[in-house]
Order: C-alpha cells, then sequence, then structure tokens
C-alpha cells in the first residue's frame, strides 16, 4: 500500500506499507511492515528504495513494474554506505 500524506506544514510524506509481513512494535506485539520518508529531496525515490529491496530480500517472487529499477536502487544503498565511511 503506498500512501502520500500532507504534514502540518504542508509537505509530503510518503509511507509505503507491505500487507503481508509484520515486524515487532516494542511493547504492543506487532504492525505491518513499512516505510516513511519525508517528501524532502528524494523522499519519494527513498521510499521506494526501500520498497524495492524489501522485495528482493522478504518476496524473491514477487512480481512488480518498480523491480526494473533494482540495479539504481542498489547503486543509491551503495552510494549512501560509501558517504557514511
Amino acid at each position: 500500500m503506498v500512501r502520500i500524506d500532507v504534514s502540518s506544514d504542508d509537505s509530503f510524506a510518503y509511507k509505503i506499507s507491505c500487507t503481508q509481513c509484520e515486524v515487532p512494535r516494542p511493547g504492543t506485539g506487532t504492525r505491518a511492515w513499512s516505510t516513511r520518508r519525508a517528501g524532502e529531496d528524494n523522499g519519494y525515490m527513498a521510499a521506494m528504495d526501500r520498497w524495492i529491496l524489501h522485495l528482493t530480500s522478504k518476496h524473491p517472487d514477487a512480481e512488480a513494474p518498480c523491480l526494473a529499477y533494482l540495479p539504481e536502487a542498489r547503486a543509491r544503498l551503495e552510494e549512501r554506505r560509501d558517504g557514511r565511511g
């Protein structure tokens, strides 16, 4: 599920949730896996990258049009990791 929220300062926030995966929620059980990114520069791209990487690691047999961008998502992840040095 993809949701675009508008925050109180009129900026966008992108949230992508997985309808199949649950992750621990400390003290309250579990919740759906999701990623939320502010709508600043490349916020949507960062959310989609996390979603693409989630799909490939947790749902390797899934078919989705966004998987065409897997090489680019991996390259951006590698750039971020290299930048942290």
